[in-house]
């Protein structure tokens, strides 16, 4: 059986996809530069999300709270040097790389498909 938690993270993970998906088509034809500036983003923040939530959720134990709180915090620090480290790959390696647009797409790609997630309600299998 999932557990509840780890099913909300890939619910959120799943629209994530989606939107970054649909952003980077939406950026076509606004030119190749913003449309990569899209993808990376939009693929930072859906990539270290994933691997914050492939990281708390693996072998997910509530009744051990201790050590789930060290993976979360272990998870994060990893999660934001991922970020980090992918932002400075593109920054040092494309020269018509729009940075408002990348972070507009990482911000967007962070908070929209959360709050969309929070506002739908659970559905349960029986």
């Amino acid at each position: 059986m999932h557990q509840p938690d780890t099913l909300q993270a890939k619910r959120v993970l799943k629209l994530q996809s989606l939107l970054g998906l649909a952003s980077v088509v939406f950026a076509l034809p606004f030119g190749v530069s913003v449309a990569v500036s899209v993808l990376i983003g939009a693929g930072s923040c859906l990539l270290a999300n994933a691997l914050f939530a492939a990281l708390v959720f693996r072998g997910y134990h509530a009744r051990e709270p201790a050590r789930l709180v060290m993976r979360i915090y272990g998870a994060e620090i990893l999660k934001i040097a991922l970020i980090l480290g992918l932002f400075t790959i593109a920054f040092v390696t494309l020269d018509d790389l729009n940075l408002p647009v990348l972070l507009g797409a990482y911000l967007a790609v962070q908070v929209i498909p959360t709050l969309i997630a929070a506002q739908t309600p659970e559905r349960t299998t029986k």
